[in-house]
């Protein structure tokens, strides 16, 4: 079923839509909440939610790439529960290095919000992404919007782990002098 048949289901209210979405984009949403919890049933839990949060947004939302909005609601919904599941005890996960590494960069979560504008700091962050190489894109969307680990990226991009590691470093350190130029201070 094409996308805007899925969009159109939410519209007229059926609820065959969140079956259809399931079928069609239930794997991708499983990967990107797995990535972030390392949990099958907390995974689960964080799907179910992002179909939920999907019926109740669509409509008055109509989003013209379903797996974008999708996908953005599934790690937000994911990050949140990371979050509220390690409040007590932070550090030593795939998702604390990955979060703590793109703080580095653009400061902690509470800073953001204080002082720049999320979706101004969201299009400068793409702006830059399309100067970079596509495989440095790809490395650098696969560790900070999938978060997955340094091992699995340097496996499935047939690079070495140092490779990876040194190509996400000297991103952030392009990222950081890109956002001074841009006005932002990191």
């Amino acid at each position: 079923m094409e996308d805007f048949e899925i969009v159109e289901l939410y519209w007229n209210r059926d609820e065959n839509a969140i079956t259809q979405t399931d079928r069609k984009y239930g794997k991708y949403c499983r990967k990107i909440a797995y990535s972030i919890l390392f949990n099958h049933e907390d995974t689960e839990e964080c799907v179910n939610d992002t179909w939920l949060q999907t019926w109740n947004t669509i409509p008055p939302q109509r989003p013209e790439r379903l797996s974008t909005y999708l996908g953005k609601i599934c790690r937000n919904i994911a990050i949140n529960l990371y979050e509220k599941l390690t409040a007590e005890k932070r550090g030593g996960t795939e998702t604390d290095a990955c979060l703590d590494e793109m703080a580095e960069v653009v400061g902690k979560e509470s800073d953001v919000e204080e002082h720049l504008d999320l979706s101004l700091l969201t299009d400068t962050i793409n702006a830059f992404l399309k100067t970079c190489e596509k495989q440095t894109r790809i490395i650098f969307v696969q560790r900070y919007w999938y978060m997955i680990p340094v091992k699995d990226i340097a496996r499935e991009n047939h690079l070495s782990e140092s490779n990876v590691k040194m190509t996400l470093l000297r991103t952030r350190e392009k990222l950081r002098t890109y956002l001074q130029e841009e006005g932002y201070s990191v």
